[in-house]
């Protein structure tokens, strides 16, 4: 283990988290308020930064471990510095419950345990909604964009850090397709904050609204959430913009250089498209005798708000019928396409794991015929799906765990085993008492501190947590 890198990468986090915290701390300063609180955490990172940095590295070599470690440690130290401007202001006293924010904001999970959101500082709402933009694309892949970073074995931190099965680049220089994806990333968040401002919300709640749409996390400015507009207008663009955040990233870069027959033929976005189709269907007939002319207006919100997991406050869909609200529990479990912001599984996943079980099907039945996986028309070799079958073996334990361990707090099973599923799948509302209506501030000191963890697995996808716990990895003397 590579102790140096790790040591002065991880201060560079804390560098572009300070200069992150800034922009906080100039909104504050726009609405006069004390921002003595970000002060003292930018200083704070400043200076845990600059002396980390001071490391001397003579070996810069990024081997798979180093990758899922480096990725681990920067997630959990951002949570943990990036909470104290909510408690040195007392808008959240409680340092557990600050970090169960950070955290959730930052895996845009956009579980809360704030009860009065209007009553946060402007400062601490901007940076509240601000973390879902940060962790959406993810703050080291962000650093490959800005910091000298092209050391090629840097694709073991972005396979660990990019949710989805695969990744690849989209140019040769690794840096260089990080920028691309921040640069679509950041379009799509400035134009969707104009048209929000040009909808009726003001500049500060559009800009807030597009980083959670952006981050698909789902903190809103208003404890009533999107109903607080009731506009169908500002509906259909986040609406839009759900689908786009959605989807796979790698498709819009090919959409820039003309491949539009390539990217249209992508079968993860036909299976995308035919979801949303049927989950609208099935919304729009539950619940038209609920809301009427606004059936359809709802049930493509509420379908694009769960399964891009962003959790945006719409309706109360406890009052939905019992098959609607399992609907919006299996969208939860199947999330957004890999290279997307989405949480969950990731549709590419789930479309690997229904076609390796219809071929071993076959296979059963037909002993002597030989049956391939294909994806996008490509054979998918036995090696790559072995550890799909790892994966959801993991993720199933790791959800049975946390409502396990939830469960003691002596809720009901609805409430238990739903916080914690949006937890590892990144949701943030669940059912009854997390419903749309409820929140998380209801939950232990301990179960806060699980899910906090659960979060955290999910939106890494597992592993760069649970390689953290291994103590083969810290060993210097293993091979590479």
């Amino acid at each position: 283990m590579n102790y140096r890198l790790i040591i002065s990468t991880l201060g560079k986090v804390l560098l572009v988290l300070a200069a992150l915290l800034v922009c906080p701390l100039i909104c504050g300063l726009c609405y006069g308020e004390n921002v003595l609180n970000f002060i003292i955490t930018v200083a704070l990172s400043l200076a845990l930064g600059f002396a980390m940095t001071r490391v001397k590295c003579p070996r810069r070599d990024i081997f798979a471990r180093e990758g899922f470690v480096l990725v681990g440690l920067s997630w959990i130290v951002m949570g943990l510095i990036g909470a104290l401007p909510f408690v040195l202001c007392g808008d959240i006293p409680s340092y557990i419950d600050a970090v169960f924010e950070t955290v959730s904001g930052l895996t845009t999970t956009g579980a809360s345990i704030v009860t009065d959101i209007e009553g946060l500082t402007k400062g601490c709402l901007f940076w509240r909604s601000f973390t879902h933009w940060i962790g959406g694309m993810g703050v080291l892949v962000f650093m490959m964009a800005i910091l000298p970073m092209d050391n090629e074995r840097n694709m073991h931190i972005m396979r660990a850090e990019v949710p989805g099965p695969t990744v690849g680049k989209l140019v040769p220089r690794l840096r260089d397709t990080a920028k691309i994806l921040y640069i679509i990333y950041t379009a799509f968040t400035v134009i969707e904050t104009l048209l929000l401002w040009l909808g009726g919300m003001s500049f500060l709640d559009a800009l807030l609204h597009a980083f959670g749409t952006a981050g698909t996390g789902g903190f809103s400015t208003k404890g009533a959430g999107l109903t607080y507009w009731d506009s169908a207008y500002i509906d259909a663009v986040i609406t839009v913009f759900l689908i786009l955040f959605g989807a796979n990233f790698n498709l819009y870069y090919l959409i820039i250089i003309r491949r539009w027959r390539d990217a249209l033929r992508s079968e993860e976005l036909h299976w995308y498209f035919v979801i949303i189709a049927l989950s609208v269907l099935c919304f729009s007939v539950g619940t038209y005798s609920l809301y009427g002319a606004k059936t359809l207006r709802y049930a493509f919100l509420m379908t694009l708000d769960t399964m891009s997991t962003a959790g945006f406050t719409v309706v109360d869909y406890t009052l939905w019928p019992g098959y609607a609200q399992f609907v919006i529990v299996l969208l939860m479990f199947i999330g957004g396409c890999a290279g997307s912001t989405g949480g969950g599984l990731k549709l590419s996943r789930v479309m690997l794991l229904i076609k390796s079980s219809m071929a071993d099907l076959s296979q059963a039945l037909h002993p002597r015929a030989v049956k391939t996986v294909r994806i996008e028309g490509k054979r998918v070799d036995n090696s790559a799906i072995r550890p799909l079958y790892s994966y959801f073996i993991l993720y199933f334990l790791i959800l049975l765990a946390c409502g396990f361990i939830v469960s003691f707090d002596g809720y009901d099973f609805a409430t238990s085993f739903t916080a914690s599923l949006s937890c590892i799948s990144n949701v943030g509302p669940g059912l009854s008492m997390v419903g749309p209506l409820g929140g998380y501030t209801i939950f232990s000191t301990s179960s806060k501190i699980v899910m906090t963890v659960t979060m955290l697995i999910g939106r890494l996808e597992i592993y760069p947590i649970i390689i953290l716990f291994s103590a083969s990895v810290w060993k210097r003397n293993r091979i590479n």
